[in-house]
């Protein structure tokens, strides 16, 4: 009997829907295999995906990776090209079911890499039982954020995810830098990190972390996943966020604030478009089955699925459905938060610039270095060994 090997970002709704979309495609296609399905947070899976090279010696058929990674895994050779399998065994829909911001950032350098499985660009989540409109600049979320903070209550006014993962403190710093009107990278892909608004960006950032009448406590140890829970529990009033967590929070059955939920555009009209994807890996040893899994899990019933479990689907016939929207009234503003959502440059050095703006965030929470003098260095770091941008 085959049996797929899944490395999955570890996150409850990732668990639980890939197990059912497996049994399911086993029921539909009659189909004689098995799962082993490993979840991991964010460090662990790059390190065994990518850094240690398990998708290309064997050790994973298909890994949940995020856009940002696509570019290394590909210079790495660690991918399987998904295009001969589309020729053989098409997806009869793609890519026209999808935004086209969910189809871009995994075709490159000749070949498709991966196919989108789960969305949600960042916003603004809120409690809309605490707060009637929501911030349109950062000094009027940072007063929201003071005016609904009430550790007595258990709740505070805002949260950031500064667990050093590479992942939402880089993302952080990139969408404040781009709300104040800069740019994170050049038109040739190279980093600028030094900017007057990377400096107007760290200095709130640093500000806001440091700020006890305004912050959860020990966000330092907090991921974007902890984040996320943290608002389910009713213990943040606004945060910058994956719309993801706004809809876990309005259907996991344990969210203590179900209904209450609202999401709107950040300060800026600015969004960021990173998703996750499954990848078949160059080593994989059933592609045929790895790749008639993923086209399964690309089907409509099965993108429902995924939202139904507290994911984000990723095809617009899901943000649009009619049962998803009544139970989530905010769930089609999907369609807009695609429309206006930035996206990284493809480079295969995104991943080691994300840990030094992370060491940047760090360093910026913890000390008392001037701002221009940390950016500098971040700088000189993220300029070292630079390589080329990918198209």
């Amino acid at each position: 009997m085959s049996r797929l090997r899944i490395a999955v970002r570890r996150f409850g709704p990732f668990e639980s829907t890939i197990r059912k979309q497996f049994d399911d495609f086993l029921r539909v296609s009659g189909r004689d295999a098995g799962l082993e399905a490993v979840a991991m947070d964010l460090n662990p899976l790059h390190e065994s995906a990518i850094a240690g090279r398990g998708l290309a010696s064997g050790e994973w058929d298909i890994a949940f990776l995020n856009t940002d990674w696509l570019a290394e895994a590909v210079a790495d050779g660690l991918l399987e090209d998904l295009a001969p399998h589309q020729a053989r065994a098409p997806i009869p829909d793609w890519p026209d079911a999808w935004s086209p911001s969910l189809t871009g950032l995994q075709q490159f350098g000749g070949g498709l890499w991966a196919m989108p499985y789960h969305d949600g660009p960042e916003c603004l989540v809120y409690r809309k039982d605490l707060i009637a409109e929501p911030p349109a600049t950062w000094q009027e979320f940072h007063a929201l954020a003071r005016a609904h903070h009430a550790p007595a209550e258990a709740r505070y006014g805002t949260v950031l995810a500064l667990y050093p993962d590479g992942h939402n403190s880089f993302y952080d710093f990139c969408i404040h830098v781009w709300s104040r009107g800069g740019e994170v990278f050049d038109s040739l892909g190279r980093p600028d990190l030094a900017s007057s608004q990377a400096q107007d960006a760290l200095d709130f950032l640093r500000m806001l972390a440091r700020d006890t009448e305004a912050i959860a406590p020990d966000c330092r140890s907090l991921d974007s996943v902890a984040s996320g829970g943290l608002f389910a529990e009713g213990k943040v009033a606004l945060m910058a966020n994956w719309f993801g967590f706004a809809a876990y929070a309005d259907t996991a059955p344990e969210s203590r604030v179900r209904g209450l939920v609202d999401v709107a555009p950040l300060p800026g009209n600015v969004s960021l478009n990173v998703f996750w994807v499954l990848a078949i890996g160059s080593g994989a040893r059933d592609k045929v089955l790895a790749w008639d899994f993923l086209r399964h899990c690309a089907t409509a019933p099965m993108d429902r699925l995924t939202t139904s479990e507290g994911a984000i689907g990723v095809r617009r016939s899901t943000w649009r459905d009619p049962e998803i929207n009544a139970r989530l009234p905010y769930y089609h503003r999907l369609e807009w938060l695609h429309e206006h959502a930035r996206s990284m440059p493809i480079t295969p050095d995104l991943a080691r610039i994300s840990h030094i703006v992370d060491d940047l965030m760090t360093e910026a929470v913890t000390g008392d270095r001037p701002t221009a003098e940390l950016l500098a260095e971040a700088q000189r770091r993220a300029l070292a060994c630079q390589p080329p941008a990918l198209s």
